[in-house]
């Protein structure tokens, strides 16, 4: 089809300017969606002599044969290389909604239990050498870290995110006991070792991802079903914002369930939960850590993963700039930059450096997310899926 500019057909130089697009989509709504993501507003359609972006899109669907790339022979194929006959309708593939065997579909359960049978075979080896300890807490480290990157294998994770991931999981285990050490005067090196870690903080962190991904999927699934019913952009924003809400909160339901349950077996067992402060500020402190991580998730599967390393990175330079405000303290003249994070302990135990450097970034990310999930761009079908 060749594109002829004139007045009488406005549609014709849109068309012209996303022809590729137009040839390559597989439905109207990925066209819909590209276009919201390129500026085209309900407004802009209006100039076009449309009532919104997806009436545009279906035309602009309807103008274009569509044999290219995505299609050959009247066969469409699919991302997984399956096909699909063409008159079939091709929206479940085109939204990703592949059926997952069930074996994939309950390997977000790996880590949790890779943590648990760690933690186990810990307390079976408690009075061996402390080099042999260790050596399990490692192997068990590295098995936990390749489940979460097999249960997010479809999933690229910026660096950067993966980096101040590991920080933040390192600090919920390690960072109480060192501030506490640098308030005391300390740490004593080499004589200093960290003592009665936080069992229950690495366990009810690797028992959420199963619950976090599963809410991710979920809320995923539910806006693209959103996106096949809505007739504007402002509906498909209104629809979606309920539909992260009750993610976030469902989320928040198993996480808080998790952490009764993780502390009652500790309690059981005769190990503490918590170190460095009261138990309900080391537990609300967990609680924004795994929402912050939530959070970057989410941002991450549906193509903001530069905003979720960001977030990430801020909590990361508040526990460390809480770290770094105590040693500096030490300074003839600079006490006053210690008082803060002083007081904040003596209020709320260590853990409060985590409890607000992981509630701020995650308040942050949720709020991002409130505006860029709900633009139907972040669900098309070039975004990551969960």
């Amino acid at each position: 089809m060749t594109a002829h500019h004139g007045p009488a057909d406005p549609v014709c130089e849109l068309l012209y300017q996303h022809r590729e697009l137009c040839e390559r989509a597989v439905d109207p709504l990925e066209i819909a969606a590209v276009l919201e993501a390129r500026g085209v507003t309900d407004r802009t359609a209006a100039r076009f002599k449309h009532r919104d972006v997806f009436s545009l899109a279906e035309e602009l669907y309807a103008r274009v044969p569509h044999t290219g790339p995505g299609a050959v022979g009247g066969v469409t194929l699919t991302a997984d290389g399956g096909q699909v006959a063409a008159a079939e309708k091709p929206r479940a593939v085109a939204l990703g909604h592949r059926p997952r065997p069930a074996p994939a579909a309950l390997l977000p359960l790996l880590p949790g239990a890779l943590c648990g049978s760690t933690l186990g075979v810990l307390a079976l080896v408690r009075d061996t050498p402390s080099y042999a300890r260790f050596a399990v807490a490692a192997v068990g480290a590295v098995a936990v870290c390749a489940g979460v990157r097999m249960a997010l294998r479809a999933l690229p994770l910026p660096k950067p995110l993966v980096l101040c991931a590991c920080w933040l999981f390192a600090y919920a285990l390690f960072g109480d006991w060192l501030l506490g050490e640098l308030l005391g005067g300390g740490p004593d090196i080499p004589s200093a070792t960290p003592v009665a870690l936080p069992h229950g903080v690495p366990l009810t962190l690797a028992l959420a991802f199963a619950p976090a991904l599963w809410c991710a999927r979920g809320f995923s699934h539910a806006a693209l079903r959103g996106l096949t019913g809505s007739r504007s952009l402002e509906e498909f924003a209104a629809a979606v914002r309920p539909l992260l809400a009750a993610a976030v909160a469902l989320f928040a339901g198993f996480l808080l369930a998790l952490q009764w349950a993780v502390e009652a077996c500790t309690r059981a067992l005769g190990r503490s939960g918590a170190v460095g402060g009261p138990a309900p500020t080391a537990s609300a402190a967990t609680t924004c850590l795994a929402l912050l991580l939530f959070a970057a998730l989410l941002l991450t599967a549906h193509g903001f993963g530069g905003v979720a390393s960001a977030g990430l990175a801020t909590a990361c330079a508040g526990e460390a700039g809480a770290l770094m405000c105590v040693l500096a303290a030490r300074l003839p003249g600079l006490d006053v930059l210690g008082r803060p994070v002083e007081r904040g302990v003596a209020l709320l135990g260590t853990p409060a450096v985590p409890l607000v450097a992981c509630g701020c970034a995650a308040l942050g990310l949720l709020a991002y997310a409130c505006t860029a999930l709900t633009r139907a761009s972040a669900h098309h079908r070039e975004a990551a899926p969960t």
